[in-house]
């Protein structure tokens, strides 16, 4: 069932603060949260304040909205039971009774005790058009690469696997690709490029996807370029970092089952279709 979006209701340094207050609190007790999406990217563009203009310069949800829906999450789903006692007894967030009965142990909706801004907690996995996996067990999962936000590999990879991306998502990734630099390994401040191409080598659906990503990528940020919204260096620098990684991505050896799948095309589906959580 398709429902309205909301807003956060705060200004973008007051959301990052709250968010950054309950991750941290989290970790204080060994509770694994980590930030996804469009916020976890705002994070880390505080060392590049021209690149984060443009979430409001190119209007991320819309000229005169805000630029975020709400606060996504990543925990496991072995620490669920937990993360609902933290945020409901601990932090005062109101639980959705629904979506919290009905998924349990893959996905939980929370609102901010002022109603400031729904939580949107996923375990495990981002399980959309294509999954991103993060494990399952705590200490010993992909959420140990970052904090407090998911690795800058796995933002890329989530928003990679959308099978009809949107404006939103490829500012994202613009804005991204626009302040960080590539690296073949777990570096802070980098974008893991490795792990994004063994990703993909292992599924053709999402690797298809994903390339078609990168393309639409190109296409919006000259269209940018050629209305001025976007500075020439980092259009440059946008066009750049993604034709290396489609070249990367198109480098790495692809796995048996890439292979097979590869030879039915798009012949049969290749994504799974998402329908949106009624909340």
């Amino acid at each position: 069932m398709k429902v309205e979006k909301k807003f956060v209701h705060l200004e973008p340094e007051l959301f990052l603060k709250e968010a950054l207050n309950l991750v941290q609190k989290a970790q204080e007790k060994g509770i694994y949260l980590r930030i996804l999406g469009a916020l976890a990217v705002y994070l880390h563009t505080e060392h590049a304040p021209e690149q984060r203009k443009l979430f409001f310069s190119l209007g991320r949800l819309g000229e005169g909205q805000p630029i975020f829906t709400d606060l996504d999450l990543m925990a496991y789903s072995r620490q669920a039971v937990e993360v609902r006692k933290f945020l409901e007894k601990e932090m005062g967030y109101k639980p959705n009774v629904y979506v919290n009965s009905i998924f349990a142990f893959r996905r939980n909706i929370f609102q901010h005790p002022q109603g400031l801004f729904d939580v949107d907690i996923f375990y495990d996995l981002l399980d959309f058009s294509h999954p991103v996996e993060f494990g399952r067990v705590p200490g010993k999962g992909r959420l140990e690469v970052d904090f407090p936000t998911i690795s800058l590999a796995d933002v890329v990879l989530e928003k990679l696997q959308i099978h009809e991306i949107n404006r939103k998502d490829l500012i994202d990734l613009l804005v991204l690709f626009a302040s960080h630099p590539f690296s073949e390994s777990e570096e802070k401040e980098s974008i893991n490029v490795a792990h994004i191409s063994r990703t993909l080598a292992g599924s053709w659906g999402f690797w298809y996807d994903a390339c078609m990503n990168l393309n639409k990528l190109l296409s919006f940020a000259t269209e940018a370029k050629e209305s001025g919204s976007i500075e020439n260096a980092l259009y440059d620098m946008v066009n750049k970092q993604t034709e290396f990684l489609l070249k990367r991505i198109e480098e790495e050896p692809k796995t048996p089952q890439w292979v097979k799948r590869s030879r039915k095309g798009t012949s049969i589906p290749w994504y799974k279709e998402v329908e949106e959580v009624e909340r």
